[in-house]
């Protein structure tokens, strides 16, 4: 990979987005890595969490590649909004965890790949925007349609119509963020937090990621008929036999083994 660093550790998938000089600008041959890499990765039983990052302390992602895409045609431009919804299906989809550790600026692409992650950290130094109206595009990676999923339609349209840029604080106070944490913590946070998702059966939190994500693109009364389904379908587990006796015979539960 030449734009991706990859470091899988103790169930942990740290994945950088290394393009530093371009501030990890999102051009076609990252996307197609990414598509890649992730694809690979929601394969693997040993991975339960995975944390995206950017390379340095100054950017996360900072957009798409403008220098790619200044000259692109309109089957071009189509495409690459295609890359992106695909690559980043898989940060929405995969049943590990994604969390994006946002070490800077989330601008454009990188607010879109932000937000198909379940949960985002944002660093004090963070700062989200989505200027393409500024550019004469619109967000073509999710951004229309995550955005208004997150903060309501009445924020999402004002962030997208006026470009204006937001920092970590405002992310946080209309739920774009989950957290605001030091640049120096971010990391270690991320890891933390993964951990403790990582001490919960994978399976339940798997079924529970898929009955959030589908559920809430449905009216209520289809979305609890998932549910119920769902929760029916987590009684044949082992994680489920274990986790109640351990908890009937007040003992701590085994380690979950995913079955």
């Amino acid at each position: 990979m030449n734009n991706l660093l990859l470091e899988i550790q103790n169930g942990i998938a740290l994945l950088t987005i290394n393009r530093p000089k371009s501030l990890n600008a999102l051009n076609s041959e990252t996307l197609s890595e990414l598509d890649t890499c992730l694809s690979e990765i929601e394969k693997r039983d040993d991975v339960k969490v995975v944390i995206l990052t950017g390379s340095g302390e100054k950017s996360f992602v900072a957009g798409a590649d403008i220098s790619e895409m200044v000259n692109a045609t309109p089957v071009e431009g189509s495409a690459m909004g295609q890359l992106a919804r695909k690559a980043f299906g898989h940060l929405e989809e995969m049943p590990q965890v994604t969390i994006a550790a946002v070490n800077g600026y989330a601008l454009g692409g990188g607010c879109e790949i932000s937000m198909a992650c379940d949960i985002r950290i944002a660093s004090e130094n963070a700062k989200f925007a989505q200027p393409e109206c500024g550019l004469g595009i619109l967000p073509g990676f999710g951004g229309t349609q995550r955005l208004s999923r997150l903060v309501g339609k009445g924020r999402a349209k004002e962030l997208i119509f006026t470009c204006d840029m937001i920092d970590a604080q405002e992310a946080y106070r209309i739920g774009l963020a989950n957290k605001v944490v030091p640049l120096a913590e971010l990391i270690d946070y991320c890891k933390a937090m993964a951990g403790r998702i990582m001490k919960n059966a994978p399976i339940g939190v798997a079924l529970a990621k898929e009955a959030i994500n589908t559920g809430s693109d449905t009216d209520l009364n289809s979305g609890l008929k998932l549910e119920a389904n769902l929760f029916g379908l987590s009684f044949s587990t082992q994680d489920k036999k274990e986790g109640m006796t351990a908890f009937l015979e007040k003992r701590k539960e085994k380690h979950f083994i995913g079955k």
